[in-house]
């Protein structure tokens, strides 16, 4: 049933509208901790207030210093996903280094205006006029960028502009809380020691894998590498857990730096790591193994102290080694367990045994 209070039609009274407008921005910020789908609610009430032609809203890469699209309107989001708006380039990267705000009557006449690059944004065949051009900022700190592209700018009032600014904060509050969202849940499959993922979101990505809707489906092959670290321990004994600690780190820089782009590396707890290899058949992952065991050959650990770091590795594929997530693990521990006893410091694999040291 309808709220009575909160029609789902434009209300005649545009106080009542302005209401409904915080109504809906407010009930979308509060039922979902979805980013995405937060912004693109409010960009629609934004859409229906304004009314322009098409609008975008850009999100901040800090570490890049550039801006990338989160969600746009009249046209193919996809087209969009790789193209970047440096900071000080154009009305968006202009707003997104100063942290002000823009309204440009006829962009033809704004220096700052790159018609290339709103022509690559905007929708095909459309001419863009004018801008509003909003930051997003929460804590002295831009977020974001939104941009109207063809707004009936004659309308504009000092209470529309103020009412922008405000839907404005919404959405930053937005794009806040979902980033805290997103550290909080990062935290929670992060392993504080090493920076690497931990064995909970190990088990979670094999669950997904091997258990999840579309698993029936995918017979494509992946390969575990179990890594031990060899005596580790007297490292711990001579120089102290804290020495310890720093090189479980450099260890698993070793290891990420050493792996394909697509591949993952877990700290499975204590000294030991384990290496997911997606689409790697067992050919495949015995070349990955060779490289991470010379990666920690060739490097010394420790900074002055130069310490040498060697490890036992055991690979299992599945689905060959294993069908289940316990059976492919058990298949990999047991190899390195095979090199554990025999050689150290070598490679093991589920159905070859030992390699050539």
């Amino acid at each position: 049933m309808a709220d009575p209070l909160f029609p789902t039609s434009a209300p005649a009274d545009p106080g009542l509208r302005d209401l409904l407008v915080f109504h809906n921005v407010a009930r979308a910020l509060t039922s979902s901790l979805d980013r995405d789908a937060i912004l693109r609610a409010i960009m629609q009430q934004m859409e229906q207030f304004f009314k322009p032609e098409t609008w975008s809203l850009l999100l901040v890469d800090e570490a890049k210093r550039d801006l990338y699209y989160a969600v746009a309107v009249g046209h193919t989001e996809e087209n969009l996903h790789d193209l970047r708006v440096p900071f000080g380039h154009g009305l968006a990267g202009w707003v997104a280094e100063h942290g002000e705000s823009l309204i440009v009557p006829e962009v033809s006449q704004d220096p700052r205006f790159d018609s290339k690059m709103t022509k690559d944004a905007a929708t095909p065949g459309l001419r863009v006029r004018s801008a509003i051009c909003m930051p997003l900022r929460s804590h002295q700190r831009t977020l974001g960028v939104i941009q109207l592209f063809n707004c009936q700018l004659e309308t504009l009032t000092d209470y529309t502009i103020s009412f922008l600014h405000v839907l404005c904060d919404y959405a930053a509050i937005a794009i806040d809380n979902a980033r805290h969202v997103e550290r909080i849940q990062e935290l929670t499959i992060t392993d504080d020691c090493t920076g690497l993922y931990n064995v909970r979101h190990l088990y979670h990505m094999l669950e997904t894998r091997l258990d999840g809707p579309d698993s029936a489906k995918d017979e494509t092959p992946f390969s575990l590498i179990f890594i031990d670290l060899d005596h580790f321990k007297q490292v711990n004994d001579r120089h102290g857990h804290l020495v310890g600690s720093h090189l479980l780190r450099e260890v698993g820089e070793t290891l990420r730096d050493s792996l394909r782009k697509q591949d993952i590396v877990f700290r499975y707890g204590g000294d030991e790591f384990v290496a997911m290899l997606p689409g790697a058949d067992k050919r495949a992952a015995q070349y990955v193994a060779e490289r991470l065991l010379k990666g920690l050959r060739e490097r010394k650990f420790g900074n002055v102290l130069g310490l040498e770091v060697r490890a036992s590795f055991g690979v299992a594929t599945w689905p060959e080694d294993g069908r289940t997530v316990h059976e492919i693990i058990r298949s990999a521990d047991e190899m390195m367990y095979l090199v554990k006893g025999a050689t150290r410091d070598n490679i093991a694999i589920a159905g070859k045994g030992l390699m050539q040291p």
